[in-house]
């Protein structure tokens, strides 16, 4: 499959995601990217536009440690539930970003839940 080809489908199913959930600021939107060696959170309220929270695995704490990107997944869905509940947020919209429900999207999902967050 062509990397433009897959690129414009994973837009497509993200657009289609995007229309219909949005983030207010009491249930923020947990938005995810995933490039081929990072992964990104944040928690975006859609009303005001802005970033409230976010996390990857680009921070000192987690990128200084050696392991696999899945479990650096699952360090970042921590790490950002605790940067929710900081906040006082126990519940979010989940956006997986057009990408499937599996390998690092579901880890990081499966540890913000553990976490405390709901969705």
């Amino acid at each position: 499959m062509n990397p433009k080809d897959k690129t414009a489908r994973r837009q497509n199913i993200r657009f289609g995601i995007r229309k219909k959930i949005s983030g207010v600021a009491a249930t923020p939107r947990l938005s995810v990217f995933r490039s081929n060696t990072e992964i990104y959170a944040q928690l975006i309220d859609d009303v005001k536009g802005e970033t409230l929270a976010s996390a990857s695995s680009k921070d000192k704490s987690i990128a200084a440690q050696k392991i696999t990107k899945s479990e650096k997944s699952k360090l970042v869905g921590t790490s950002i539930a605790n940067k929710a509940t900081e906040l006082g947020l126990k519940a979010v919209v989940f956006d997986r970003g057009g990408y499937l429900y599996h390998g690092r999207v579901k880890a990081l999902a499966e540890a913000a839940r553990e976490a405390g967050l709901k969705f």
